[in-house]
């Protein structure tokens, strides 16, 4: 998977990185990856294939939300999906997920809706912010999209999170999203989530953090004490 460094995806994805909106503050990606493999990706590629066509139950191999997995292309779909996470999200590691923890949307409007009832808010903070108002928001970002992976000839999914082994949720997350919009004709994938950070909630984390760091700072202190301090005495 190689990233895309689109123009019309940068000045979005800059100011989706950290939007202040109140009580919460949103963190997003929007990033676009060639499917073209190579390298480490080429070899867990494989391995994955291997894995998905002996791992899935009969069930899978004729239906499953990335198609019947005895498909070379369903198992091709799942595999980039996979991939791009790894990419998008480095500190996790996704290698294990298989078809079911994905969703299929059933078309592009369904997910157009989702997104934009997430984003009211953000509108109104590109809408007051310097040099990129003078679009509406979400005018600007549908379009952007389109222009980046031709949104008609795309299939759009979902990854469905446990909450436990990704960043969707991480301690002060409010709320998540996350789609992938595949064009296969281009050999290409956006991916686009957005997370919403409680302030309250993460600043509580911090501070609980720094309480645990004094505690051990301290009683770090106190061992060293009672280390050197004999040897002290001892030396005098």
């Amino acid at each position: 998977m190689k990233f895309l460094d689109l123009p019309p995806l940068q000045r979005l994805n800059a100011f989706l990185k950290n939007v202040d909106v109140g009580d919460h503050v949103l963190q997003g990606d929007l990033e676009a990856y060639s499917c073209k493999l190579a390298g480490l990706d080429k070899k867990l590629s494989k391995s994955l294939d291997q894995e998905v066509q002996t791992g899935s139950s009969p069930l899978e191999l004729s239906a499953s939300p990335v198609g019947p997995l005895a498909e070379s292309s369903s198992r091709k779909t799942l595999i980039y999906l996979i991939l791009t996470l790894n990419h998008i999200y480095p500190d996790y590691d996704f290698s294990l997920l298989r078809a079911h923890h994905f969703q299929k949307e059933q078309g592009i409007s369904q997910a157009e809706e989702a997104i934009d009832s997430y984003l009211l808010e953000v509108s109104k903070v590109w809408a007051k912010t310097p040099g990129l108002g003078e679009s509406p928001f979400l005018e600007c970002l549908w379009s952007s999209i389109d222009e980046a992976i031709d949104l008609k000839e795309c299939d759009v999914y979902c990854y469905k999170s446990d909450l436990e082994t990704d960043p969707f949720g991480e301690q002060a997350s409010v709320w998540s999203f996350n789609y992938f919009f595949y064009n296969k004709k281009m050999k290409r994938i956006l991916y686009f989530s957005c997370r919403a950070i409680s302030k309250q909630a993460a600043d509580e984390a911090t501070e609980s953090s720094s309480k645990y760091d004094k505690y051990n700072t301290d009683t770090d202190d106190d061992d060293d004490t009672d280390r050197y301090g004999m040897a002290n005495e001892m030396d005098v």
